[in-house]
């Protein structure tokens, strides 16, 4: 274990990684190019460790040096201690949790290993809101989701606040961004999938009915809630599908959507 040192001066190199962590655009850009990530919090640390990333360093404010000292100790990575008031400082908020540490990214699978093993496959389109990405992998992760596919332009699961919402999901569920979207719907045709895309369609069944079906191989794809999927993208679907809703609401959010459609579908 690298023996934890106090650091007094919001400029110092060594906390390079944890600055300006308020700026979403900044960060956005930052993190990919650096191959980094921030987790944020006990659990979230301890699950991006179990789940075998490296980390490059903590930052802990003095009453949380105790409670990581043997996340520290396996990771034998730089401890950087800092007061409350610093950490503000540097990060551009209160970390109320007390503990962050930088993470190192991986490189991100190919389409074809991750369908190799999986029944149940989520798309999601253009979702750039890092909670909703976030709240989709918790939801993923915790009804039987086997991969989760991004467009290009959705948000970083790794990003900060997408992780923490997550709480960790998003270093269980294998991931990758597809590149050809929605040309990519034909690799998952060709691998056997029915390809259901959520919409208000005309032509849309039922969720009880897609999950009557009980598909072998399922992806389901989800839009955003203004936009709705692409229609390039609902032309290339197999199926279309609804959530029956009352009390005149037409969509739910898409967090919340993926949720419901995860659980009625689940492979049987």
């Amino acid at each position: 274990m690298s023996e934890p040192r106090t650091v007094t001066d919001p400029a110092d190199p060594r906390l390079a990684d944890y600055t300006d962590l308020t700026d979403v655009e900044l960060r956005r850009r930052r993190e990919p190019a650096e191959g980094l990530f921030i987790a944020e919090g006990e659990k979230v640390i301890r699950r991006a460790v179990d789940a075998g990333y490296r980390m490059r360093s903590m930052l802990l404010t003095p009453k949380w040096l105790d409670v990581m000292s043997d996340v520290a100790a396996a990771a034998d990575a730089p401890v950087h201690v800092v007061e409350p008031a610093l950490a503000e400082q540097v990060t551009g908020y209160h970390v109320h949790r007390g503990a962050l540490a930088a993470m190192e990214r991986r490189p991100l699978p190919a389409l074809t290993d991750l369908l190799g093993p999986a029944r149940r496959v989520a798309v999601f389109e253009d979702i750039v809101d890092h909670a909703n990405i976030g709240a989709a992998f918790r939801n993923a992760a915790a009804l039987g989701v086997d991969t989760v596919l991004l467009t290009p332009r959705c948000a970083d699961p790794y990003y900060r606040r997408s992780v923490k919402v997550s709480m960790g999901a998003v270093f269980q569920v294998p991931w990758t961004r597809l590149e050809t979207w929605p040309t990519d719907i034909e690799t998952l045709r060709s691998a056997g999938f029915t390809v259901a895309a959520l919409c208000l369609s005309e032509k849309a069944i039922t969720l009880d009915e897609l999950a009557a079906r009980n598909a072998e191989r399922l992806a389901l794809v989800f839009g955003t809630e203004g936009d709705g999927l692409a229609r390039r993208t609902l032309a290339a679907a197999d199926e279309h599908v609804r959530i029956p809703m009352d009390a005149g609401v037409d969509s739910l959010n898409v967090a919340a959507a993926s949720a419901v459609a995860f659980y009625t579908t689940r492979a049987r």
